[in-house]
């Protein structure tokens, strides 16, 4: 079994703990575009964020941002940015968050919030029960999920995830998902590792993304990416 795409995500992932590109990434996701294999970008982060990294990189195969929210490729859907759910019910939510947490509201808000089309994300500097609870009395509550990418706290409509917007991409494209290697580390990569036929953890990955992986690499961070591609790819 080939690998057609390389599915991978940013934070924690191609990046170290402060967030800094791993060159070793960056070498090994070139070294796979130039055999013909295209690198997707699937991210938690805002799409002009994601599309940055996809260009300076060099990567080919299109984007998966705000955790399956939004999705764009170069050359498809008149080169538009395609949100793939409404923003309604992060809308009530957000309403609802800011009548219960007050002035933690805005203190806790991600500034990327103004570009974000489907979800809406808080720093880390608020505890994750906190939101929960303020939360709990929200009329659509079941159509919510909130994940907790490593490095903030992401509100998003259930409809949609990383796996599911990272299916419809490939499927646009005819890239079989068994064909595809899909790297991460935290929760709200499960859902995209769940897709694709090569599920690879970083080793700093949390313990339930292993669990779910076919292969976790020895190295942390952009090491680990580059240690999977040049051991399934390349």
């Amino acid at each position: 079994m080939a690998v057609e795409a390389i599915a991978v995500d940013i934070d924690g992932t191609i990046t170290n703990e402060k967030r800094q590109i791993c060159i070793s990434a960056i070498e090994s996701l070139r070294k796979a575009e130039k055999k013909g294999i295209p690198t997707i970008i699937v991210t938690g982060n805002v799409v002009n964020y994601a599309y940055a990294t996809e260009v300076l990189i060099g990567c080919s195969g299109g984007i998966v941002c705000e955790n399956g929210g939004v999705v764009f490729k170069e050359g498809e859907n008149n080169n538009a940015v395609e949100a793939l759910v409404e923003r309604d019910f992060v809308t009530s939510a957000e309403k609802h968050l800011k009548k219960n947490l007050g002035e933690k509201f805005d203190k806790h808000a991600s500034h990327d919030n103004i570009y974000r089309l489907t979800e809406t994300v808080f720093y880390k500097t608020i505890a994750r029960q906190e939101i929960e609870d303020a939360l709990k009395d929200f009329e659509y509550l079941d159509e919510l999920e909130i994940y907790d990418s490593g490095f903030a706290l992401h509100i998003t409509d259930k409809r949609v995830n990383k796996g599911t917007s990272l299916k419809y991409l490939c499927e646009r494209n005819g890239i079989n998902m068994e064909n595809v290697m899909a790297i991460g580390d935290s929760q709200n990569d499960e859902e995209f590792l769940k897709e694709a036929g090569y599920k690879i953890a970083v080793a700093n990955a949390e313990d339930r993304l292993k669990e779910i992986s076919t292969y976790t690499c020895e190295k942390m961070f952009g090491d680990g990416v580059a240690e999977a591609i040049e051991k399934f790819a390349l």
